[in-house]
Formats: structure tokens, C-alpha cells, sequence
């Protein structure tokens, strides 16, 4: 079995369309191909790291992109990202989702599951 090109590796090396927010030496930003609110964004390094745990460095660099990103708005702001399919990775390269947030916008936080505890 054969294993699949990243797909942000793709977009990085020009081999693959993206909407560009912005672009670092280091980092782009982009828009999701399924965004779930405006604005809704994506931080990648352009360094290939399978998540935030894998290299500190190149995580606390994007972290420090998307809060240089924000700073240009006072939307209210989830910064989220994953490790491992279970926690809802499905692109093994590190990545940062901005989702802007309103009130009563009726997206619920990635660790809701609606799962009642057991009585």
C-alpha cells in the first residue's frame, strides 16, 4: 500500500489550489475546503510535521502566526488542533483551525459529544 501525498504539503509545494488568507516564510494561511463559519481558517507550517507534539518549535511558530493573524480582528475565536484520529485528525500535518464564534452560532466544542454519563 502506497502511502498518500499530504495534502498541505501539496498546497505548499504549488502542486495543489488553496484560497490564500496569508502567507509567512514559514507558514500560510488558508481557507478550508468546507469552512463552518466565515472566516473559518487554517495555519500550516510549510515544514511537514505530523502534529503539535511532533516538533515544539514549529508548533509555538504557527500558534505565533495565528496570533499575529488575530490580531487584525476582535471576533471572538476558537484556536483548535488535533493529535491522532480519536482527538479528530484526519490530516496528518500539523494545522490550526480559527473559527470565529458568535453568540448562539450553535457549533458546539470539539470535545462535546452529547454523550450522557451513565447513571
Amino acid at each position: 500500500m502506497t502511502e498518500q501525498p499530504c495534502p498541505f504539503c501539496e498546497i505548499n509545494l504549488g502542486r495543489a489550489p488553496a484560497t490564500f488568507v496569508h502567507e509567512w516564510s514559514d507558514t500560510i494561511a488558508i481557507v478550508p475546503l468546507n469552512p463552518i463559519t466565515e472566516g473559518h481558517t487554517l495555519i500550516i507550517p510549510k515544514t511537514h510535521v505530523r502534529d503539535f507534539a511532533t516538533d515544539p518549535e514549529v508548533s509555538a511558530a504557527t500558534m505565533r502566526r495565528a496570533a499575529q493573524l488575530m490580531q487584525r480582528t476582535d471576533r471572538p475565536m476558537n484556536v483548535i488542533t488535533s493529535k491522532g484520529r480519536e482527538a479528530t485528525q484526519s490530516v496528518f500535518h500539523l494545522h490550526l483551525h480559527l473559527v470565529p464564534r458568535a453568540e448562539n452560532d450553535g457549533l458546539a466544542l470539539p470535545w462535546y459529544s452529547g454523550r450522557r454519563k451513565a447513571a
